[in-house]
């Protein structure tokens, strides 16, 4: 996915657009330039921060605005952010958007820059398995996210062609209803996903705007299309399948493939979807996931 056209550089944005706190720091995040790793773990979940940052050599920095927690701080000898972004693509949009603002945009003349700075950017996160051979507590990395959402409608984008042939091929196959929006997909940075993904499962990820009924659960409300986690798990294509259900990924492959960020996801399971499982102690295999991704993402 890229972006058809970006804001000029040299361009004034104005105070409405963006906004920054009395301490220049970016409006949501409350983080500036030099507060910012080159390394950036994005989670859902506050304390999950935590659960990075004490792997940290040392902690530089600390900042809580909202959902929002930072901490900034040096691991093998790499400068990473740990960062919480709340639940849902909502928050993904705020959170993409003010991180490139924080390193591709001169916060003082409120102008882009010319030169342009990719940033890695990796979700840890948790997610439903959507086939039945995929155990809770392992990991799924991300190729690609397939957005039921609706936050990259409201961007100038062209997909790729591989990008197309997914979506065209998913639409077919699920004879994709007509009351529910029409997905978007947008794909990984190809190096991370290989670097993250030996030994863990490869797939495409489906990116829900909700809990319960977007992802197919009934409590006392019914979803409006029987069968579609079905007919989504029954999906492959060029040798990847339908791996799980999550609340982000789409926003953070589109937004990020937009801005020239590279990016990447790897879920921890916490539930087979199909075979009704639940984790007995996810905490543990998220606690692995965030090691492994520390050290593979800081080796070299």
């Amino acid at each position: 996915m890229h972006a058809i056209t970006h804001t000029e550089a040299g361009t004034v944005l104005e105070p409405s657009e963006l906004v920054l706190n009395p301490d220049g720091s970016v409006y949501h995040l409350a983080l500036r330039p030099e507060q910012l790793g080159d390394l950036v773990f994005v989670v859902g979940d506050q304390g999950r921060v935590d659960r990075i940052s004490r792997h940290f050599d040392r902690v530089e920095h600390r900042v809580q605005n909202r959902e929002f927690v930072a901490h900034t701080g040096m691991y093998n000898g790499t400068h990473v952010t740990a960062l919480s972004t709340g639940i849902g693509t909502d928050n993904i949009d705020i959170v993409l958007n003010e991180l490139d603002a924080l390193v591709n945009i001169d916060l003082q003349a409120r102008t882009p820059r010319r030169e342009q700075r990719a940033l890695r950017i990796i979700r840890l996160g948790t997610c439903g398995a959507l086939q039945e051979d995929i155990p809770v507590d392992s990991r799924i990395v991300s190729a690609y996210g397939v957005g039921l959402d609706n936050v990259l409608h409201y961007y100038a984008y062209e997909s790729t062609d591989a990008e197309l042939r997914l979506l065209n091929g998913l639409l077919a196959h699920t004879e994709w209803p007509d009351n529910l929006p029409l997905p978007y997909v947008a794909v990984g940075d190809r190096k991370l996903v290989e670097l993250l993904g030996a030994g863990n499962h490869v797939g495409i990820t489906i990116t829900a705007g909700g809990f319960y009924g977007p992802q197919g659960r009934q409590l006392r409300l019914v979803p409006s299309v029987d069968g579609l986690n079905e007919r989504l798990s029954s999906f492959d294509h060029e040798g990847l399948r339908t791996a799980n259900f999550e609340m982000e990924t789409s926003a953070l492959y589109g937004l990020g493939g937009m801005l020239g960020h590279r990016v990447c996801t790897v879920c921890t399971v916490v539930a087979n979807r199909l075979r009704k499982e639940y984790s007995r102690d996810y905490h543990t295999a998220v606690d692995a996931m965030i090691l492994e991704a520390l050290e593979r993402a800081t080796a070299g």
